[in-house]
């Protein structure tokens, strides 16, 4: 394991998503992504205002968040035409040689496929972006990419409570064409920890960014021009 994980990337650049590179004469497009639902009282709102804003996002699902509660939420997310993908709640998984994290990763791609009736795509985002050389082993036999987000689009606010109104103001000001933005639905211990602000977030960036022309896309459905990087 390298100490500094980004030096990892110097090394396997097509193994990893840190941001969509624009195709010219395609709109400007963000890439709205929520991490460690799903969460029984919070992404149901999230999907309604999603689906008001005719956004569509990609859902990095952690496996033991999927219970027979959840199940219909996750059947939810790939009706209405989400990406899913897969997500970790343990930094510990960049110890597991390849092999045990390939099948660890497709066991629980199974488990979305039973609910949803269609294979995951094939995204992993580790998670906190904890990583390691095994891991990127273990990807590349399963025919994954390591996702990230763009760097400072994300709904960590520096210690301060997570509000849709702040967040929303800062993200719409960033935003280029691209960008992958991170915001957290559920949480990797509690499963029904309080995130409102996701919902409220899109209801509030949404709109300011369709009227600057920007478009909501699934990380599954980036153009094939606009690989990695």
């Amino acid at each position: 394991m390298l100490p500094f994980p980004f030096l990892l990337e110097a090394f396997r650049p097509a193994q990893s998503l840190w941001r969509v590179t624009p195709v010219p004469g395609m709109p400007p497009t963000i890439y709205l992504t929520f991490d460690d639902g799903p969460n029984a009282e919070w992404t149901p709102p999230l999907l309604d205002a999603l689906r008001e804003h005719g956004a569509q996002a990609t859902f990095f699902l952690i496996d033991h968040q999927i219970t027979d509660v959840t199940a219909p939420i996750v059947k939810r997310m790939a009706d209405e035409g989400h990406a899913i993908a897969l997500h970790s709640g343990s930094r510990w998984l960049l110890l597991q040689s390849p092999r045990d994290l390939a099948a660890t990763l497709q066991r629980a791609a199974d488990r979305i496929a039973g609910i949803t009736s269609r294979a995951p795509c094939r995204l992993f985002r580790p998670h906190a972006g904890w990583r390691s050389g095994t891991m990127y082993q273990a990807l590349k036999l399963n025919g994954y990419t390591l996702a990230g987000w763009t760097w400072g689009m994300w709904d960590f606010d520096w210690g301060r409570e997570r509000r849709g109104d702040r967040l929303a103001e800062r993200l719409a000001r960033k935003a280029s064409d691209g960008d992958i933005i991170v915001i957290h639905d559920g949480h990797h211990r509690d499963a029904r920890a309080d995130r409102r602000h996701a919902a409220e977030t899109v209801r509030r960036l949404a709109p300011q960014l369709q009227a600057r022309g920007f478009v909501f896309k699934g990380l599954c459905d980036r153009p094939a021009g606009g690989g990695a990087r």
